[in-house]
Parts: structure tokens; sequence; C-alpha cells
């Protein structure tokens, strides 16, 4: 059976810079291994639904809590991969942080935080499907579907 974690690709709208560059989405440099970046996400608990697993591991990973974030309807991206051999599947909703100043607080997990724009999140994720889902992410708010 793959292991399943779920999480939230978190994005915040600036008014200052051009339109393209005005949706920044967050991601988390983990403090072990490789110090890869990801939105924050985790492994589903014993009887957790997942969606309570993506809000639980958002506020341990980033110190948002759901009651700053809005869950935008209509997204969600399936990740599939293997890790040391297993099979993994990871599930992404999409949330807007309501206010863009709100501070991110890091967990031991990880290390460092941005926000950034597509292009730069896509070169921070490094890997394909991950660069896939904040591509999908953004085409999706571009699109106002985002309600």
């Amino acid at each position: 059976m793959a292991l399943r974690a779920c999480g939230l690709i978190i994005f915040r709208r600036l008014i200052q810079p051009p339109p393209s560059d005005s949706i920044q989405y967050l991601l988390l440099q983990t403090s072990y291994g490789e110090h890869h970046w990801t939105p924050p996400k985790g492994h589903v608990d014993p009887g957790e639904d997942d969606m309570t697993t993506a809000l639980r591991e958002t506020q341990e990973e980033a110190g948002l809590g759901g009651e700053q974030l809005r869950i935008v309807d209509g997204f969600l991206s399936e990740l599939r991969y293997e890790v040391r051999g297993k099979g993994k599947v990871v599930l992404y909703w999409l949330a807007e942080l309501k206010d863009p100043g709100t501070a991110v607080t890091l967990s031991e997990e990880h290390q460092d935080y941005r926000w950034a724009g597509l292009e730069e999140a896509c070169a921070l994720a490094r890997y394909k499907d991950l660069q896939d889902a904040l591509r999908e992410a953004h085409r999706f708010l571009l699109a106002g579907k985002a309600q």
C-alpha cells in the first residue's frame, strides 16, 4: 500500500508587483536530507481524513491555521512517486492566505521558507510533478476559477 500525504499549496496575492507576479506561493525548505523545497504537507495519521491532515500539517510546519486560510473550491492535485522503493501519493489542495502579511512560523522540520512567483517556485521545487502541480494551480487561479 502506498504512503499517503496531504498538504496545501498556499498562495498570497500582492497589490504592488505587476499582475503576473502578484501571486506568490509558499515553499518550505526541509532541514533534513537534500533540503528540498515543498508546500506544507505530511502523512495522514490513522483515523484522520485528508483535509484534516493538510490543515494540521500546515499549522505544524508553517504556523498557519485554518482561520488564516481560504480553501479554494474545485482544485485538487494528486502526485504519485516512489520514495526509497515505496509508492507515495500526495494530495494538494489550494489555499489563499487571507492576510498576505501574516507571518510564517517554521517547525524544526524546516530551515527556511520563501514566498515566490511561479517561475521561482518551480525552480526551487526541482521535481517535475511538483512543478506541474504549481503550474496547474497557477493556471486555475489565472482562469478566475478560484472563488
